[in-house]
């Protein structure tokens, strides 16, 4: 009797009654409206207030064409870097053995754990007027701090883990059968990793690119640290939009904001999309 009475209990504990359903269901939604849906609805409402022409001046003003061209260049710079170093160092990590290996998985989960603020600062006190790399640049017109290379290192530091933690999980699940069967009927090491590592992790690394291309995209804290705010030349779009807004330029702030908004959308439809086609590969690279 006590048997039957405990699996009737885990049963009972475990299967929920359709109004039980019905209400985390409409909870999960009422959540998501209030605090995602609106807001994204009232950015886009907020732009075109004022008319589709003030919108698009907004967009067209200088400020704004050289914030935009900034942002696509400092992403551009940073996430084929990204792509370059996550592939090598998930490579290394999950295809081989070495000493330190703990050591380069810890590094590279360390944007994760430092604020972007801090680490904006660092190459501040590292690359400006009074930092210990100043004396090195100080014969060289090379400026880093409040000049683009600065943004994108900013921006290279706090994306950098994104496609290294989609691969490395991947590749180790693979493990290195695949590769030892391309050595062994000849293949060298590069027509090793591009016929057969590459192929086998494409939709993970493209998950990772996506990723960390919108992450440098909206990047705030770091790029406000290093950009020095100079309007039209070392603006992102996310810090022109937080001048607009100090400004009270609402209309030209929500314009910005929803170019950003469409970003993100555009990025959640691809990310979706990879996720339908290419669910058992991302759930793979996911598990970490």
């Amino acid at each position: 009797m006590s048997a039957k009475f405990s699996v009737k209990a885990r049963h009972s504990a475990v299967t929920e009654t359709r109004s039980v359903r019905g209400l985390l269901i409409a909870v999960s939604l009422l959540f998501l409206l209030l605090f995602l849906f609106l807001p994204l609805i009232s950015v886009f409402f907020e732009a075109l207030r004022q008319g589709f022409g003030t919108y698009v001046d907004a967009l067209t003003e200088p400020d704004a064409v050289a914030a935009i061209k900034l942002t696509l260049l400092a992403s551009g710079v940073a996430v084929p870097l990204n792509l370059v170093f996550g592939v090598t160092a998930a490579w290394a990590v999950a295809k081989f053995e070495f000493r330190g290996k703990a050591l380069l998985i810890t590094l590279i989960d360390l944007p994760f754990s430092v604020s972007p603020v801090v680490s904006g600062l660092i190459y501040v006190l590292m690359f400006g007027a009074s930092g210990w790399a100043a004396g090195l640049l100080a014969n060289t017109d090379i400026q880093i701090i409040f000049a683009l290379p600065g943004i994108v290192l900013a921006t290279i530091f706090v994306t950098f883990p994104f496609v290294a933690r989609e691969l490395i999980p991947l590749m180790q699940e693979q493990g290195t059968d695949d590769e030892q069967a391309a050595l062994s009927l000849g293949a060298n090491g590069w027509q090793t990793f591009w016929h057969v590592t590459l192929p086998n992790v494409r939709w993970g690394l493209l998950y990772g690119v996506l990723l960390c291309n919108a992450r440098a995209m909206g990047e705030f804290g770091a790029v406000s640290v290093v950009s020095g705010h100079i309007r039209g030349e070392t603006n992102t779009m996310p810090l022109h939009v937080e001048i607009l807004y100090n400004e009270y330029n609402f209309a030209a702030a929500f314009a910005m904001a929803s170019v950003l908004a469409s970003l993100a959308l555009v990025t959640l439809g691809i990310k979706t999309l990879l996720e339908l086609r290419h669910s058992d590969s991302l759930a793979t690279a996911q598990k970490h």
